[in-house]
């Protein structure tokens, strides 16, 4: 069985209290950083969204697909702390899902990333983003620069968020 753990809740799936479920999340790691990726890899799955609302169950049955893909192929990422699952809106009706990878995964769609993304880390729900995606623009702003596209990584599953008593996201600005 492959070591999905850490992406239960995402997955919609529920662990004991004393299983290891999303790694603790350290905001400072990602918050008003800069971060470089050069061709970074990357598996990219897309799901249907109703009015950038997407179907939690479709959700759960793609990323244990990538995760499984990703294990088997040897390319899952090592670190926990350091796996990110982004999410990015190209419209009201598909929302693609990022995995981030350490190598090329057989028989799924491999991608890669690169560019200068800025990390801005939020304490907040889904239907807060909207007005974090604001706030990012008015901090990149300050710093005379524009955001060209968004992609929100969430730190935590419902059952982690209560377990840790913060709902993080990490809203990575393309700059």
């Amino acid at each position: 069985m492959h070591n999905n753990k850490y992406f239960s809740g995402i997955l919609m799936e529920h662990q004991s209290k004393t299983d290891e479920c999303c790694p603790e999340f350290d905001p400072s790691r990602w918050d008003e950083k800069e971060f470089q990726w050069d061709n970074k890899p990357f598996v990219k799955e897309t799901i249907p969204t109703l009015f950038h609302i997407p179907f939690p169950p479709m959700i759960g049955k793609k990323i244990r697909a990538m995760l499984k893909a990703a294990e088997d192929s040897n390319a899952a990422e090592e670190n926990k702390a350091e796996t990110l699952i982004l999410f990015r809106d190209p419209g009201a009706f598909r929302s693609e899902i990022y995995l981030s990878v350490k190598g090329v995964v057989k028989g799924r769609e491999n991608t890669f990333l690169s560019g200068s993304y800025i990390g801005k880390a939020y304490s907040g729900g889904f239907n807060s983003v909207p007005k974090f995606i604001r706030q990012t623009n008015a901090y990149l702003a300050a710093k005379g620069m524009k955001a060209k596209d968004y992609m929100v990584h969430y730190a935590y599953c419902p059952g982690c968020e209560k377990k840790y008593g913060n709902n993080y996201l990490v809203l990575f600005a393309k700059v």
